[in-house]
């Protein structure tokens, strides 16, 4: 996937204000849409232009943008990486490009998710209407699912200064993790979204639960994955070994004529829930190294001891 710089898109300045992004919008828009010019790639070219617009022009899509962006070059082989907007407050749809409203595959991979209902509220005299919702990332540690937490999150939220430029203000909340989430899942805190006007409720901000990346466990839901040395012996004769799980350390039996890949449960150990999910064990046979002349020599004596072949199966009959 190819990285966008949409600054370069319009031609301003990566410190340009909301009036010059503006500006410059309307000077290549009336140059390159295609009732105007007669160009092959005039359909194209106002398809970028608009696609830059919309995020530059939107301060919570630009900051977040500019994060992402930082340090990277133009060209192919992009991939936002993981929880690259963690921590960023959006709020309303993206706004709509007219009939050039077609995003790309960049565009989709970063801001696809924020594609929720409503629209920016507006300051009118007399208007009465409840607080827009808001809704960030947030990214915690696994063993929060299992516990429960209460954690202190700091939030980005990016406005327009009073000349226009891109500012963003940061605010502390005081969040309690609920034991048994998963990811995916919102924790909503109401009246925590924009300001209610003509006296009305504030909106709410939904945090939408994402786990740090985990050195030993994999997640799917409620279940959790963890990928278990064990030695040739304990494979084949079989033997309980300790297990560490995030909610504390059990014995599993690994059953004799074990191999690797087997995989093995522990029933209603995953994230716990109105129905607990599973932890399952993965066994990875590990071979001692024959590092020295006595490992060597107890390699050599199960070689001509032992009647194993562990081609057999894949040998080809001719």
């Amino acid at each position: 996937m190819e990285f966008k710089d949409y600054y370069k898109v319009l031609g301003v300045e990566r410190t340009a204000s909301e009036d010059e992004i503006k500006k410059a919008f309307r000077k290549l828009a009336r140059k390159h849409h295609p009732d105007v010019s007669k160009a092959s790639d005039a359909p194209a070219r106002m398809q970028d232009l608009n696609e830059a617009y919309d995020v530059l022009r939107d301060p919570q899509k630009r900051a977040a943008y500019d994060q992402v962006g930082q340090g990277v070059q133009g060209g192919q082989g992009f991939r936002p990486p993981p929880g690259w907007d963690a921590g960023f407050e959006f709020s309303g749809a993206p706004q709509g490009g007219g009939e050039f409203s077609d995003h790309s595959d960049f565009f989709e991979a970063l801001f696809g998710a924020t594609r929720r209902g409503g629209s920016r509220q507006r300051g009118d005299a007399g208007l009465r209407a409840r607080g827009q919702d808001h809704h960030a990332k947030i990214i915690i540690p696994l063993e929060d699912a299992f516990r429960g937490s209460t954690r202190t999150l700091t939030l980005h939220s990016p406005q327009l200064d009073a000349s226009g430029h891109l500012a963003v203000r940061e605010r502390q909340l005081s969040v309690n993790i609920p034991k048994g989430i998963r990811a995916g899942q919102q924790i909503r805190l109401a009246g925590q979204g924009d300001p209610g006007l003509g006296g009305e409720p504030a909106g709410d901000l939904y945090l939408e639960i994402e786990f740090e990346p985990h050195a030993r466990y994999r997640v799917d839901g409620r279940d959790v994955y963890l990928t278990l040395p064990v030695a040739p012996w304990e494979a084949a004769l079989g033997a309980a070994v300790p297990v560490q799980t995030p909610d504390g350390k059990v014995e599993m039996d690994v059953p004799a004529g074990s191999q690797t890949g087997r995989k093995l449960r522990l029933k209603g150990r995953g994230i716990p829930g109105s129905t607990s999910g599973d932890f399952y064990v993965v066994l990875e046979v590990v071979l001692p190294p024959a590092a020295d002349d006595k490992a060597k020599a107890l390699y050599r004596q199960m070689a001509q001891e032992l009647a194993f072949d562990p081609r057999q199966e894949t040998e080809v009959v001719r």
